[in-house]
């Protein structure tokens, strides 16, 4: 997980539409900490885009192996039977079906 809480700030020049900047200030919006928090947002969105491209194998992988296997442990639990680990009510899971 990524997290901006309590990083320094740091000045910058940015060049905005003056219309725009001049209605935000007519409003009263702080104009450094409403680009502060959507230039998060916008980064912390572009991360996990990233993030999800680069391990879309894995992900499948890991999917692919639930689908075939379930969760482990999921026979002995009381709750959710059926829910959770990829494969139906009533189908058993790969070790326990007939060689």
């Amino acid at each position: 997980m990524i997290h901006f809480e309590n990083g320094p700030k740091k000045a910058t020049n940015l060049t905005l539409n003056a219309k725009v900047l001049e209605m935000a200030k007519s409003m009263g919006m702080n104009i450094s900490q409403t680009v502060d928090a959507l230039l998060a947002k916008e980064v912390e969105r572009r991360y996990w885009e990233r993030w999800n491209e680069d391990n879309k194998e894995a992900v499948a992988a890991y999917n692919e192996r639930i689908r075939r296997d379930g969760i482990w442990g999921s026979q002995y639990r009381s709750f959710a039977r059926g829910l959770g680990d990829g494969r139906e009510a009533d189908e058993a899971p790969s070790s326990q079906k007939a060689a």
